[in-house]
């Protein structure tokens, strides 16, 4: 039965019957046998369907929890009987916030000199579909904001904290100034994240609490795209310290650090709170302790 709840799971995160195929490698005709048994062996319809995939019905949402329960374990299952045989090994998957890829790269370069016969995955996401991601297990953990958004059952190692800065090519006039104050911000050309970011979320409730309207003419989903509009002279971008210290280290960049209020937020690293933990997990969680213990 569990290949059947597999197979559920692609089905219910693709929304329909041909892509959830093809992300299995197998034939659509064998998506919908493995449904019909599944519906038949449960008593249940799980799928409103028609001519094509409508929906989960409440049903199918119930058992979808379960499904990624059971799925969850069996892999971890497998998994630990794997490593027993032939030592800490595979692919681990990580997803991370785009603020935070700095911080990711500290831990896995770490991890990966700790394990050298484990291959880490990492994965650029918003908080929102990061933990989308982890309950569905198409990643195996996370790095993300601890402290701004539920994050239901989850095992979490603080990495480090936000805090925020300006950031100025270094002829702006104000990029010898000590700090700056949110409120100093109106009238700056500003490119910013967009809005499904939560450091763009972020950002935009400071500056709304000092009656700066969060009126970026530049959005984008990348930081390096960001920097590139600073680099050009006439822009300005908010970003946390910890971002853009790489950035800062290879151009001709200021950091001023905004206070009124000096906000700050912890980031960190996530995996679903299992028991056993699955063995590529343990580790990760392990090595993230280790460092910034």
């Amino acid at each position: 039965m569990i290949d059947k709840f597999e197979m559920f799971l692609a089905l219910a995160q693709a929304r329909h019957f041909g892509r959830a195929a093809e992300s299995l490698g197998v034939a659509q005709p064998t998506i919908s046998a493995a449904l019909r048994q599944l519906e038949d062996q449960l008593g249940a319809v799980l799928v409103r369907r028609g001519s094509r995939f409508e929906g989960l019905t409440p049903e199918g949402e119930r058992v979808l929890a379960w499904a990624r329960r059971i799925v969850a374990d069996s892999r971890a299952m497998r998994e630990e009987l794997r490593v027993g045989r032939a030592g800490l090994s595979g692919t681990l998957r990580l997803a991370v916030i785009p603020t935070a890829l700095a911080a990711a790269s500290r831990l896995t370069a770490a991890f990966a000199r700790t394990h050298p016969d484990v291959r880490v995955t990492v994965l650029s996401a918003t908080s929102a579909a990061l933990l989308d991601d982890l309950d569905g297990l198409r990643v195996d953990a996370g790095i993300s904001y601890l402290d701004n958004e539920p994050l239901g059952a989850k095992a979490t190692v603080p990495l480090h904290e936000e805090r925020y800065a300006l950031i100025l090519r270094d002829d702006h006039v104000m990029a010898a100034r000590p700090s700056a104050a949110w409120a100093e911000l109106a009238g700056l050309p500003l490119a910013l994240l967009t809005p499904d970011m939560q450091n763009r979320r972020i950002v935009a409730g400071l500056l709304a609490e000092a009656g700066v309207p969060a009126a970026p003419r530049i959005e984008t989903n990348s930081t390096i795209v960001l920097i590139g509009h600073v680099l050009s002279g006439d822009w300005a971008t908010i970003l946390p310290l910890s971002t853009a210290e790489v950035f800062l280290a290879h151009g001709p960049l200021r950091a001023v650090p905004l206070t009124d209020p000096d906000t700050r937020h912890r980031v960190g690293l996530i995996a679903p709170a299992r028991e056993p933990q699955m063995p590529l997990v343990a580790a990760l969680l392990a090595e993230a302790a280790r460092l910034h213990r």
